[in-house]
């Protein structure tokens, strides 16, 4: 066995949940399936953009992860199938198979509420993905406009898991165009935070919008509930 050299003085980090090391890893038995979810979570924390995901092509490409499943009895791509079948029924991945002009492609979430609406949404058509659609579906091109968390990170900042759960609630709250409103507003006066998004919002429910809308023009939870949710005091004055 050849000896780790050590860390280098300069590196970067690839930060984990605090769940994963708290209730994930202690059912994990496998090492295969151990160092696949490992590998999944560093590479969907790289990526950029929404939705997140990864395909199989990509982990069987990753030389990495495939040099460290080499086994004398399987082939390494045969490892991976079944370190990527066990934590798709353990919960870890969402696991969903869409067309590539006729060939299926394998394509893995994080098992999150966000990426569970992700999924959902593509099974019933409401969202496509670039060069990959469903059986039957004929469309194949990604929505023209950003969504909400797209937006934020092109504009605000990395979207956190924190900042992804308080647009989920924002969605529940108001108009997509308001939300795509608010962070417009915010990065024009250069206020490029949450606190500041979720203060316009409140503003508008209560006073009204610029363009003639108000609350009751829509049927939403009252503001005042959502400010005493988990993270409600990221929006108070």
């Amino acid at each position: 066995m050849k000896q780790f050299t050590g860390f280098p003085a300069k590196m970067q980090f690839t930060p984990l949940p605090n769940f994963f090391f708290s209730t994930l890893l202690p059912q994990i038995s496998d090492i295969t399936e151990l160092k696949t979810t490992l590998h999944i979570l560093g590479a969907l924390y790289r990526k950029r953009g929404y939705p997140r995901f990864i395909t199989y092509r990509e982990l069987l490409s990753n030389t990495s992860l495939m040099r460290s499943l080499k086994e004398a009895t399987k082939p390494p791509d045969e490892v991976l199938r079944q370190a990527l079948e066990m934590a798709t029924r353990r919960g870890t991945i969402l696991h969903i198979v869409l067309d590539r002009d006729g060939v299926p492609q394998d394509i893995y979430f994080l098992n999150t509420d966000y990426d569970k609406q992700i999924v959902a949404k593509i099974q019933n058509g409401e969202l496509s993905l670039t060069g990959l659609k469903t059986r039957g579906q004929k469309s194949i091109e990604t929505e023209e406009q950003p969504d909400i968390f797209t937006l934020y990170e092109q504009n605000i900042g990395m979207l956190t898991p924190m900042i992804a759960e308080e647009l989920l609630e924002a969605e529940k709250l108001y108009p997509e165009t308001w939300i795509k409103d608010a962070i417009k507003e915010a990065v024009s006066l250069n206020k490029r935070n949450w606190r500041y998004i979720a203060r316009i919002l409140e503003r508008w429910s209560s006073e009204g919008k610029g363009d003639g809308t108000y609350r009751q023009d829509f049927k939403k939870t009252a503001p005042d509930k959502y400010i005493k949710q988990k993270y409600g005091h990221m929006v108070r004055r």
